[in-house]
């Protein structure tokens, strides 16, 4: 091995030590919520804890039409892998730019909506919409765990308690996904710039074990990871979709 590849290799492993160190809603509620597992990104370890450090110049499994969407000074993007475009099942891995690479930093199950994903969404199809989104506000019932983007502590994001009780948590935490919503507002305004037919309320939130309305749903530990680290300086995104849709 050469001198300069155990330089570069050392550097990476610092790297990642530093990265792992720091720190009415789901589309349409009239619809219902949901079903469903778990898939993968294709780059590796899954779970609640660091995976193997991968860094590399672009965004794995992401294609040239979504890679040039996410804006200019982001450096923190959040990727959902889903499984399939009819699948509820996606992996989300949390990426961070570091010089010329991005670095993968952890990934965690998730689920997307019941029946996949939608170039086009619109209210009530129960599919997550494709594409590269922002992410700048935060809230939930329960208490700020720390969170960098605004965040708004209501009883008013609490599911309601006639849906199943598997659901009723979800809510306790949820990070905004900028689809068809005001930035800057709570992420619970019902806002809906482009019109009511697009849908909206699309949130990153707790996982209930199944599909959702066309939002994503993570494990506790994941959603409290993400609310301590992302960070409006690093203007994170999440770039969503199944498989396919992200290379293209």
């Amino acid at each position: 091995m050469r001198h300069g590849e155990v330089r570069r290799r050392g550097t990476v492993s610092a790297l990642c030590a530093l990265l792992l160190a720091a720190p009415a809603a789901c589309g349409d509620p009239s619809v219902g919520h949901p079903t469903g597992g778990a898939g993968g990104d294709g780059s590796g370890g899954v779970g609640d804890v660091p995976p193997k450090v991968i860094a590399a110049p672009r965004i794995p499994g992401v294609g040239s039409r979504l890679r040039g969407r996410i804006p200019t000074g982001t450096r923190q993007v959040v990727a959902v892998y889903g499984d399939g475009r009819d699948s509820a099942d996606s992996t989300v891995v949390l990426y961070a730019e570091h010089g010329p690479n991005w670095v993968r930093v952890r990934s965690w199950p998730g689920h997307n909506g019941k029946k996949g994903w939608s170039l086009r969404h619109r209210a009530g199809d129960n599919r997550s919409p494709v594409g590269v989104f922002t992410l700048t506000d935060a809230g939930g019932v329960l208490a700020d765990p720390g969170s960098r983007l605004p965040y708004t502590r209501s009883a008013a994001f609490a599911a309601p308690r006639w849906w199943a009780r598997s659901h009723w948590h979800d809510f306790d935490y949820v990070i905004a996904i900028d689809y068809n919503r005001v930035k800057g507002a709570p992420p619970d305004d019902p806002t809906r710039p482009e019109g009511e037919e697009k849908g909206g309320g699309i949130w990153l939130h707790m996982d209930h074990g199944g599909g959702t309305s066309a939002c994503v749903s993570l494990s506790r530990a994941a959603m409290e990871y993400l609310l301590r680290t992302l960070d409006p300086e690093r203007r994170p995104v999440v770039v969503m979709g199944d498989r396919a849709a992200l290379k293209a």
